[in-house]
């Protein structure tokens, strides 16, 4: 006999919340095996435009950050190759050089200290969203944890190795998770490596979504209440690392050599 038919939908949602903390933990991997993971979740995710982007997190020094070798692509990125570089994307630990396009991280993480991963790319669907000049419209619950979190940079400034374009994208992102460039490409950030990988996987499919849905006819907002009750609702730590150990598992049954050993996901 079922006890739950008739409870109220905020008490199935606290039910829901403890049994995922529950069921949820800690990862065990380590920072260097989680970037190099997203490299390939990325890559895996389209987000494969030869050597453009840059997926970074910060060291446990401040001021240091992680990041991949300019030369290699998304999808040969291992936790044994990747740079720790200072915010003059000088390398303190590794091999070859950053892309100098980095050097927009730097501000980023100085003036946004909740940032702790920044993971940018030119995947397709949204580098063709923002050749169009159109912001990123949240329209399907899917897509609900960018919902009033996308930020639009309508103005291209060029290539990213000024610091001008340091201080015009980290100014346009202001206090949002994610960020489409026009002209340009994505942008998405997190608390943890694992949030901004679940939204940079989020980005590329909302974009393909409203690609695909205005060629059909007008897209259709959402319910901005019910909008943001799912946002908050798919935003959170737990749901985080469990999509990012599913993205993981799969990345890994693709590329397993981008860590070390066996892990436990």
């Amino acid at each position: 006999m079922a006890d739950t038919l008739r409870d109220p939908k905020s008490a199935l949602a606290d039910r829901a919340r403890r049994q995922m903390n529950d069921h949820f933990g800690d990862s065990k991997l380590t920072t260097r095996q989680k970037l190099a993971l997203t490299c390939r979740i990325a890559f895996d995710g389209g987000h494969d435009s030869g050597l453009a982007g840059q997926i970074s997190a910060r060291g446990q020094k401040p001021g240091t950050y992680y990041t991949q070798r300019l030369g290699l692509g998304f999808d040969e990125i291992t936790e044994e190759n990747l740079l720790l570089v200072d915010e003059d994307l000088q390398v303190l630990e590794g091999e070859g050089m950053p892309n100098p396009a980095n050097r927009f991280h730097s501000w980023i993480y100085r003036v946004r200290q909740d940032v702790n991963c920044i993971i940018h790319t030119h995947s397709l669907h949204t580098a063709a969203l923002a050749m169009l000049e159109v912001p990123l419209v949240v329209s399907q619950m899917d897509t609900t944890p960018l919902y009033d979190d996308c930020a639009f940079l309508k103005e291209w400034p060029g290539v990213p190795v000024g610091n001008e374009e340091g201080e015009i994208i980290s100014a346009a992102l202001g206090d949002k998770r994610a960020i489409i460039l026009a002209h340009h490409g994505q942008l998405a950030t997190g608390s943890t490596i694992e949030e901004a990988c679940n939204l940079a996987v989020l980005i590329e499919r909302a974009a393909r979504l409203q690609l695909l849905a205005m060629s059909a006819g007008t897209v259709q907002p959402l319910d901005p209440a019910l909008a943001r009750e799912a946002h908050d609702w798919t935003s959170t730590d737990r749901r985080n690392a469990a999509n990012f150990a599913y993205y993981a598992r799969r990345a890994l049954r693709n590329h397993p050599d981008c860590i070390k050993g066996q892990v436990d996901l």
